[in-house]
């Protein structure tokens, strides 16, 4: 940030995606909540310390479903799902898939994640290089989500090109493709619906469709909102994890040689990861339902509010040394998975996956290396998740 820049001025540039902390060490030490004007050309709250992040996320006047108050359709085939929902409808649409998220039954996955991810690598054996997204963060967690939600092999790929246009929606100049690519996708889930209707099988679409066809559990609206919750969300947050975590690893060599030593520390590596450098940037969207006073400022009904979960991650008054990546730090309170009704369902599977792709990696190609330079990667546009597009990996 240059000298010149106020915390506020210095948010969404470019030095800003590829570091952020240094802006959120600055705005929580003197604007921990403050108004700013997002990429897309809306104002909002921005919160950036714990505590604050913490109880906004549980506050039940943030609300989400907008349209409580705006009386118009959110434009998206996104928001009719239990992420833009708030009680009761939340409950009872979380409730219809969170039997396929129990921990239980993620567990009951571990042994077939890990013959993905062998898989996966096998294919770069005898190879000299990895492209860690292309050939295995990305395609390890969507081939895990399709076949839970039943989407056939062959149309993986496409889901990745949907999955990231929506998720860059908040860069406003990707309206066009934005708007392509959500009538693809509507029209391919139509599609798709009309054959689970004719012959269901035993995958979670299918009995999403069966409860629609139920009745008052489901309309079609909000089937197509939680297929979408359930397709993006079921592989972004895993692909960035494992991204974010292995470029965490390459930075602090010392902590990468301690868990290769000691792989049975994976698990509080796995939760540094997500704390250190998050795979979810901010927050999806929550809206006052009234006026309020919070932290001092005065909102007003209809505001938008945006918690930067990264950067409460990185709060000193709640993390010691927040800005060290230390594997051995214990139990952690982070916000990587939000907090209150709308903590990630998908959070026991992200956390699986991030454990074997990363200890996988560490095991088959011990001696990785990143080409070039860390600050060189470009990272992702948009407002949500916080992840590369590339990481090229030597392999020997």
């Amino acid at each position: 940030m240059h000298a010149s820049e106020t915390p506020k001025n210095a948010l969404f540039t470019s030095d800003f995606t590829r570091n952020p902390y240094p802006v959120y060490e600055k705005l929580r030490q003197s604007d921990p909540v403050v108004k700013v004007m997002l990429p897309n050309g809306q104002t909002g709250w921005l919160i950036s310390t714990y505590e604050d992040a913490a109880a906004v996320l549980k506050d039940p006047r943030f609300i989400k479903d907008m349209t409580k108050f705006v009386g118009q359709e959110h434009p998206s085939v996104f928001s009719k799902n239990m992420l833009f929902s708030d009680p009761p409808d939340h409950k009872r649409l979380r409730g219809l898939v969170q039997k396929g998220f129990t921990p239980q039954r993620i567990e009951s996955m571990r042994d077939h994640i890990q013959e993905i991810a062998d898989r996966l690598l096998d294919a770069v054996s005898g190879k000299d290089r990895l492209n860690l997204i292309d050939d295995y963060a990305f395609p390890l967690p969507i081939i895990v989500i399709s076949e839970i939600l039943g989407v056939p092999t062959e149309d993986q790929d496409k889901f990745r090109v949907w999955s990231n246009s929506i998720i860059e929606a908040s860069n406003q100049k990707m309206g066009e493709d934005v708007t392509r690519h959500m009538n693809e996708f509507i029209a391919y889930l139509k599609d798709w619906f009309a054959k689970v209707r004719e012959q269901p099988g035993d995958d979670m679409i299918s009995e999403l469709v069966i409860a629609e066809n139920q009745g008052d559990r489901l309309t079609e609206e909000e089937l197509y909102g939680v297929v979408t919750l359930m397709i993006i969300a079921g592989h972004e947050t895993t692909v960035n994890l494992i991204g974010n975590g292995v470029l965490a690893l390459l930075e602090y060599p010392e902590q990468r040689k301690l868990l290769q030593d000691r792989p049975e520390l994976i698990q509080g590596a796995v939760e540094e990861m997500l704390r250190y450098n998050g795979p979810v940037e901010f927050s999806t969207s929550r809206w006052a339902s009234e006026d309020l006073e919070f932290r001092g400022q005065l909102f007003q009904r209809g505001d938008l509010v945006i918690v930067a979960l990264d950067a409460a991650n990185r709060d000193p008054a709640q993390f010691e040394d927040p800005n060290l990546f230390d594997i051995t730090r214990g139990k952690s309170p982070h916000l990587a998975f939000g907090k209150g009704i709308h903590l990630c369902l998908g959070a026991p599977l992200a956390r699986l996956e991030g454990e074997i792709a990363v200890n996988t990696l560490l095991r088959r190609f011990p001696d990785f290396a990143l080409e070039g330079e860390i600050g060189d990667l470009e990272w992702r546009p948009g407002m949500i998740v916080r992840g590369v597009k590339e990481i090229p990996l030597r392999l020997s």
